[in-house]
């Protein structure tokens, strides 16, 4: 598909690193392939607008740093509305290119604006892919910049986000021994059976 294409190359120009069973690629690059695999996996059957959002759910996400909003939750809340409108605008002008009419470009920026998250299936599996590569890719690492406290409370949130099909994916997540207790503990017997 031409957009996933021109997503990828625009997210190849990502400076941040991702380590991935050994290797260095552009941070956003991998995600976006992580994120539509488990597109792929929660929603075989799912459309082309999905499948954009889920590629391009953070398309460009380096241009606006965290840095530049001030620290603490309402920072972090402005700063995340003003990278879905930038990842929301990139994806419209990467579909308008590639031909696609207004009532899709719409639904692919509704989705990673995440607008009606609890009850569109669609905006549910792309919030469960992302949860979903958040565990596999930065759990472990957040842990080591986090008290044990706070890390359980963003868990038992990231959680409280997912359906239960992608609660059962992730219980079979390959993760550290230590980050697997950590996850059964932080969610307690009735989350992590």
């Amino acid at each position: 598909m031409r957009v996933l294409d021109r997503i990828d190359a625009i997210n190849s120009d990502d400076p941040q690193r991702i380590q991935i069973r050994g290797q260095a690629r552009p941070k956003e690059l991998t995600h976006a392939a992580m994120v539509s695999g488990w597109i792929e996996q929660l929603r075989p059957e799912a459309d082309d607008a999905l499948r954009i959002a889920a590629h391009g759910h953070h398309v460009r996400r380096w241009a606006i740093p965290r840095a530049e909003y001030p620290l603490g939750r309402r920072g972090y809340l402005r700063w995340r509305q003003a990278l879905q409108e930038l990842h929301a605008a990139t994806l419209g002008e990467v579909m308008t290119e590639a031909g696609y009419d207004v009532a899709a470009i719409e639904r692919a920026q509704d989705l990673v604006r995440k607008k009606n998250l609890r009850r569109d299936p669609d905006a549910q599996a792309l919030e469960d892919a992302l949860c979903l590569v958040f565990l596999e890719t930065q759990f472990g690492e957040f842990r080591t910049r986090q008290t044990d406290d706070r890390t359980a409370s963003i868990l038992r949130k990231t959680w409280d986000k997912m359906s239960d099909q992608a609660r059962a994916l992730a219980l079979d997540l390959e993760l550290s021994p230590d980050d697997r207790r950590f996850l059964r503990e932080a969610l307690g017997p009735n989350d992590s059976s």
